[in-house]
């Protein structure tokens, strides 16, 4: 079969991209098309692959201040044409789900989420731009209504969809009226190893966004006076300037400082509610427990007692209590792995690959 592949944006590399790697490993000479691709950004992921952008990548800052360009967005995604293509897989948190495909054409659409400045989270995204983004808000704002008609009726477009969490699902279902397939996203388990002499630090890794909650993790190890490690980039200045002495951000780290720091952590701290949330996962892979906020993802991948603990309400006190009851040599490492393992990446690809052949 003719295979296409079809990404929203490759300006940064995160769980969505992991998945579009998976894709492109089962269907190697499938081309990516995508409506803005940053070389730069993205190294070597992808560096291999047929990438074909929209029109828009070569408008001024066109990949790197793309939110400028929202309204364009739809039209853009539209003029991709797959008229040569029997299957489209699109991995999508946004636009990618609204490509138009010919008589005959079968469109699958992993959806990682409803797209969140439209629904869910509206109200936040306008409020979280700065700078000369905040500007462009005046413009941007009645443009989200037509937008959010548009994503529902894209929505619709996909012959079948997939979600990558239950909690996905729901959403999907709220705000799209459609079913979706639950297939967990794939997590590289057999990377991670178990360190047997964890350190007293715990460990945060996370894009540092204001949804993220990463300052609920700080204020709450400013009042423990615990070791805390942050990994993550974004922006950290106002996070800096309320952090402790007990906290060290990271930055960037590599694939191997990151696998480092999962297995010598007491815990990862997750203040943050995700449709998935793969570095859960990863820290469970490594052996060690997840604190995380009892909503979202977490629910289907941390599994309380075995795999870690959950905070009620999502406030520093809260999860400053959990940690202060906390004690990691009451969680077997072993148990841990074992439990991560039902989200590998084999039996994401013999998921897919089974769903897709019984449709097509």
């Amino acid at each position: 079969m003719r295979v296409a592949l079809v990404h929203d944006f490759l300006t940064q590399y995160g769980g969505a991209e992991k998945v579009l790697e998976t894709f492109h490993e089962i269907w190697p000479s499938a081309p990516i098309f995508t409506l803005f691709y940053n070389k730069k950004i993205m190294g070597d992921n992808f560096a291999q692959a047929d990438i074909r952008v929209s029109p828009i990548q070569n408008l001024p800052w066109g990949s790197k201040k793309y939110r400028w360009y929202l309204p364009l967005m739809p039209s853009a995604i539209e003029r991709f044409n797959f008229k040569n293509y029997d299957l489209i897989i699109s991995d999508c948190s946004a636009y990618a789900k609204g490509i138009i495909t010919h008589l005959g054409t079968r469109h699958f659409c992993y959806l990682h989420t409803p797209t969140r400045y439209l629904w869910s989270d509206a109200h936040d995204y306008i409020d979280s731009l700065k700078g000369g983004e905040k500007i462009m808000s005046k413009f941007i704002a009645p443009f989200l209504n037509y937008l959010r008609v548009w994503d529902y009726q894209a929505a619709q477009r996909p012959d079948f969809l997939m979600a990558n969490s239950q909690f996905v699902a729901q959403r999907i279902k709220h705000y799209y009226q459609r079913e979706s397939k639950v297939i967990y996203p794939p997590v590289e388990v057999n990377s991670f190893k178990i360190n047997p002499k964890p350190e007293k630090y715990f460990l945060v890794v996370s894009r540092l966004r204001p949804y993220k909650k990463v300052d609920l993790a700080i204020q709450a190890f400013n009042h423990l006076k615990i070791p805390l490690k942050i990994i993550g980039t974004g922006n950290d200045e106002g996070l800096r300037k309320i952090a402790g002495p007990n906290i060290e951000f990271l930055g960037f780290v590599s694939d191997q400082e990151k696998i480092k720091y999962f297995s010598q952590c007491q815990a990862l701290i997750h203040p943050q509610e995700e449709d998935f949330g793969i570095t859960a996962v990863e820290a469970m892979a490594s052996g060690r427990p997840v604190i995380a906020y009892q909503k979202g993802g977490a629910l289907e991948t941390v599994k309380a007692g075995v795999s870690g603990e959950f905070f009620s309400h999502q406030s520093w006190e809260s999860l400053a209590e959990t940690v202060a009851k906390f004690k990691s040599e009451n969680f077997d490492p072993q148990k841990i792995k074992a439990h991560a393992q039902k989200f590998s990446q084999a039996r994401f690809k013999k998921e897919i690959e089974s769903f897709i052949q019984a449709h097509v």
